[in-house]
């Protein structure tokens, strides 16, 4: 098992990636999200400037924010300075189109977008298209130390629904998942992704499976006011893509099915105008807990998204996950909490 550190992009992110690696962990991961965080690849270019092994990948990058040649630009470019150590996570951009009040992307769109970067970045010359327009495109001076194309960079697809699970097996390297840490939403979600590698002539096992999620080590005597206060943010978050990413709740777990769909419009206030309303609901995204999601995030709902628990109830879990194919798990946590997981889990499964 592999174990990796999300972080909310942020310019001083590159001391607590440096710690991590010692610490360590495998694989860094950066939230891109323009008008909540900092800019990820700028983020990224300094954690690469400052690490040496450390693998760094965005949690997710998408197809709306960036055309196609920019997002493969960045990555042939932050690949100089960390070659072969950087994935490129890629989603729809559900929390980067939403806090623009748009809806995130398509699934072919993701798909085209993934083809052009892959192409680009293997030297190639593909076709690239902006409405009517199509024309030829690849990069100009591969050779001059701008870029690094001959360093491979994966490509990991994030997914919740039923579609774009099917997708990321099909044309994933590897798979991005939220919160799947029960065996509920693990072998639901497991089930699409192998359906889709099928698809493509592959086996699951073929795949890197990635689960990513938020950490609390609880203590004796602590509230379920104490767990919301620590992964509320993150479990609304999780709970909240699944159950905007089926158009049939029957699609969805039948043991947890209602309590998924109740986060349903946990980022909604149908009365607000729809030209501000996502300026309030997705302020303080994934770092304030708030009272109106205190009834959704239930013990139950925390413990089927998140690994919160003493060390050996996340240890025992873990070992679960892997045994159904999860090759590496993620964590939210601060400097504390990661240092706690480094010592109490990274280092009991070496």
């Amino acid at each position: 098992m592999d174990f990796g550190v999300i972080f909310l992009s942020h310019v001083e992110s590159y001391k607590h990636v440096a710690l991590a690696e010692s610490q360590g962990f495998s694989h860094a991961w950066f939230g891109d999200s323009q008008m909540v965080w900092a800019d990820v690849y700028q983020c990224m270019a300094l954690c690469a400037a400052n690490t040496t092994t450390i693998k760094l990948g965005t949690n997710v990058t998408n197809p709306s924010s960036r055309i196609a040649p920019v997002t493969a630009g960045n990555f042939a470019t932050l690949n100089v300075l960390a070659p072969g150590r950087l994935i490129l996570g890629i989603g729809t951009g559900n929390t980067s189109r939403r806090t623009l009040g748009m809806p995130a992307a398509r699934l072919a769109e993701m798909r085209t977008h993934i083809d052009v970067c892959r192409g680009l970045l293997r030297g190639e010359t593909v076709p690239y298209q902006e409405g009517e327009r199509q024309r030829m495109i690849r990069f100009l001076n591969p050779d001059e130390g701008f870029i690094n194309l001959v360093d491979p960079i994966p490509v990991y697809v994030a997914g919740s629904g039923p579609k774009t699970l099917e997708l990321a097996g099909e044309i994933g390297d590897g798979v991005i998942l939220f919160g799947t840490v029960g065996d509920s939403l693990l072998k639901y979600t497991l089930s699409h992704i192998r359906r889709g590698a099928e698809r493509a002539g592959k086996r699951l096992e073929d795949l890197y499976i990635l689960v990513l999620t938020a950490l609390h080590f609880t203590k004796p005597g602590e509230s379920l006011a104490d767990l919301q206060r620590a992964v509320g943010p993150l479990v609304v978050s999780e709970c909240n893509i699944f159950a905007l990413s089926v158009t049939d709740p029957y699609q969805l777990p039948g043991d947890i099915r209602d309590e998924l769909m109740g986060f349903k419009a946990a980022y909604r206030t149908p009365t607000a105008p729809v030209e501000t309303r996502h300026l309030d609901l997705y302020t303080g995204y994934c770092a304030e807990f708030k009272p109106e999601h205190e009834s959704l995030v239930t013990e139950r709902m925390i413990k089927e998204t998140t690994l919160t628990g003493t060390p050996e109830e996340i240890q025992e879990r873990i070992r679960s996950m892997e045994a159904l194919g999860v090759k590496q798990v993620a964590i939210a946590a601060n400097v504390s909490e990661m240092t706690d997981f480094a010592t109490q889990v990274v280092q009991h499964s070496a």
